[in-house]
């Protein structure tokens, strides 16, 4: 397996200098914001509708070919099967969703498509921005789930919509999977992509005092790793580019936090043994990207620099379980932090972050991350509250079907 994985990476590294040969040949996409009314013609909107579209076809096709490549290796058991038909099912029920928040991703101004934040092939992020933005807005820095090989910064469009109709900036930051990267590489990308909005955001419109982190599944552990890595970093004196106190808070959603507890459940699941370890960098750095660990052994001075920490999890998710959130909560507060736990009855790994709010009315988790955003904004609270409310996109009976079906 060792072999397969260097194969793959081997052809990566192939399709990577190709890319970014293409890449050097054109202007580097600014990371600076245009001003609404520059150059707004349709030719504009046009030809940057076909760069996106470009950039995203060059992409899937990687992805693509990586994906046949380590499933050459894997092969394709009873296992994979039955979870391939589950999640294509699962899809056809959402697709009336999808297609909605694609269209919204790709034809809403109000969405800023692939801002370039640093040098690799997937340093890029989307930004969501609220239509009433005459104040600096609050910004949420969202990094996506996808089992560290599947994650893609579009993943995070429903999330960046709801927040943004609720005067909220949103940063969904896109970074190298698996096998185009490992762990390493991902926290390293994400954390570079925090520094992006730390450092940029007022001249998008977003409030450089109130930013908040959040990840989801696989994002809320590279963000996890992320913000302990920076506290460390920082506690000890080391140059950093962005600091932990700029981070009004983090929310983590259905993630995992101690990777040498979760090796069995995820082999039983269909993420094998052997993979997994090639993705966390083997067995001997599995502390060290285990951010209930590093908390546990961490100094009072690292810790005391940890914002509001908020674990969010569904009792009834089977993809990463809901005790990985409490055990982690557990060590944050014998620890000194500050760090709670939300339980949501009933829910599983995707419920909360998709079903939930493509059913429209009152997301029960967009009010837990506003509650903590306004907790002390009597203006924004009241505005949220006279603000309609968000519409159904998709047939509650697909959703319950989906709820079943769900391979997550």
């Amino acid at each position: 397996m060792r072999a397969s994985v260097e194969e793959a990476g081997a052809l990566l590294a192939r399709t990577d200098s190709a890319g970014r040969r293409r890449r050097s040949a054109s202007p580097v996409q600014s990371a600076a914001p245009r001003p609404p009314g520059e150059g707004g013609g349709l030719r504009r909107q046009s030809s940057s509708f076909r760069e996106d579209v470009g950039h995203a076809a060059s992409e899937t096709y990687l992805v693509s070919r990586l994906t046949f490549t380590l499933l050459q290796y894997l092969g394709l058991g009873y296992r994979w099967m039955s979870q391939l038909l589950a999640l294509t099912i699962y899809a056809i029920l959402l697709m009336p969703g999808f297609l909605q928040v694609g269209y919204y991703y790709f034809f809403s101004n109000q969405v800023r498509r692939s801002i370039v934040y640093g040098e690799q092939p997937r340093n890029r992020l989307d930004l969501y921005i609220p239509k009433d933005n005459n104040r600096p807005c609050p910004v949420v820095a969202f990094v996506t789930g996808g089992a560290w090989i599947i994650g893609y910064k579009a993943w995070g469009a429903l999330l960046g919509r709801r927040l943004a109709e609720r005067g909220i900036i949103v940063a969904c930051i896109d970074y190298r999977n698996f096998p185009q990267g490992t762990i390493g590489d991902m926290v390293s990308d994400a954390s570079q992509g925090i520094s992006f909005v730390c450092n940029n955001i007022a001249s998008y419109g977003g409030d450089p005092d109130q930013i908040y982190l959040m990840g989801q599944s696989a994002g809320a552990h590279i963000a996890a790793c992320a913000l302990m890595e920076q506290a460390i970093k920082q506690s000890s004196g080391h140059p950093v580019s962005w600091s932990v106190t700029q981070i009004k808070a983090y929310f983590g959603l259905s993630g995992g936090y101690n990777i040498h507890n979760l090796v069995d459940h995820f082999h039983e699941r269909g993420l094998y043994r052997s993979i997994f370890l090639s993705i966390m960098e083997g067995e001997e750095s599995l502390s060290r990207y285990s951010p209930e660990i590093v908390a546990k052994n961490s100094s009072a001075e690292t810790i005391a620099l940890l914002p509001l920490i908020v674990l969010m999890h569904g009792t009834e998710d089977y993809s990463i379980p809901p005790s990985a959130s409490q055990t982690f909560v557990d060590v944050l507060q014998q620890a000194g932090a500050q760090a709670r736990l939300l339980l949501y009855e009933g829910k599983t790994h995707t419920d909360i972050f998709l079903q939930d709010p493509l059913r429209g009315g009152r997301d029960p988790l967009v009010e837990d991350l506003l509650s903590v955003i306004h907790a002390d904004d009597a203006i924004a609270r009241q505005k949220i509250a006279l603000a309609p409310t968000p519409r159904r996109l998709v047939f509650e009976w697909q959703l319950k079907l989906a709820h079943r079906i769900s391979p997550f």
